[in-house]
C-alpha cells in the first residue's frame, strides 16, 4: 500500500533538519551530558562600619599642641604624629607610645629639662585626706587623689580605677605599665609618690 507524500521543497525539508539537529544537540546536553550547570549563590559584600572618631588633647613637647579628632583603634605615637611630632626636647621615654588611644585623653609629652631630666605636669597640691610625705595608696587612691599625682591627668587617673576594678589590686607599682598611657618612665617618676 502506498501513501503519497506530500511535495517538500528543498527549503522546507533544510528547516526541518535543522529544526531536528538543535533539538538533538538541545536533548544531549540536558539529558546525555551528566553535568548539570553549577548553582552559584549570590554574593553578599559586608560594608565595615565607619570607625568611631576620638578626640584628644596633646599638650607639652610637641609641635601643635592642641585637640585632634583621630580614629578608633590608633595609639598615642598617631597622637604625637598628627600634632607635628615631639620637639627636640621632649622625653618621649616617659610616653608609652604603644597604648591606644581613647576619648577625651590628654596626651603629655614632657620636656627635658636645663638639668637634663624630664619636667612633667606641675604637681598638684596633695588632695584632702593625704599628706606630702605620705606616699598614695594605689588601692584605695579615689581618681581624684591619682589626678593630683604629676603626669597623671583626668583620664589617665580613671583609666587606674577602672584597671584595679577590673583585675584586683596592684600588687608592686610596675604593675602600673599594664594600665594604657603609662609608660616605664612615668612609672620612674610615680615611685615614692605611690604604694601599691
Amino acid at each position: 500500500m502506498d501513501f503519497p507524500l506530500p511535495s517538500l521543497s528543498v527549503r522546507r525539508l533544510l528547516a526541518v533538519a535543522i529544526g531536528l539537529a538543535l533539538v538533538l544537540v538541545v536533548a544531549v546536553r540536558h539529558v546525555g551530558g551528566g553535568h548539570a550547570a553549577p548553582v552559584v549563590a549570590p554574593v553578599r559584600v559586608a560594608r565595615a562600619a565607619p570607625a568611631k572618631e576620638l578626640v584628644v588633647d596633646v599638650a607639652g613637647a610637641v609641635a601643635r599642641p592642641g585637640l585632634y579628632h583621630l580614629r578608633e583603634g590608633m595609639r598615642i605615637a598617631d597622637a604625637v604624629a598628627a600634632s607635628g611630632g615631639a620637639t627636640a626636647r621632649a622625653e618621649l621615654d616617659d610616653v608609652n607610645l604603644a597604648a591606644p588611644l581613647a576619648d577625651g585623653e590628654q596626651v603629655v609629652v614632657p620636656q627635658m629639662s636645663k638639668l637634663g631630666g624630664a619636667t612633667g605636669a606641675p604637681a598638684s597640691p596633695p588632695s584632702a585626706g593625704s599628706s606630702p610625705t605620705a606616699p598614695l595608696d594605689l588601692n584605695t587612691a579615689s581618681a581624684e587623689q591619682l589626678d593630683a599625682l604629676p603626669g597623671i591627668g583626668p583620664a589617665t587617673a580613671q583609666k587606674i580605677v577602672d584597671y584595679r576594678t577590673t583585675h584586683g589590686s596592684f600588687h608592686s607599682v610596675d604593675e602600673l605599665d599594664a594600665v594604657p598611657g603609662i609608660g616605664a618612665g612615668r612609672i620612674a617618676q610615680l615611685k615614692g609618690l605611690v604604694i601599691p
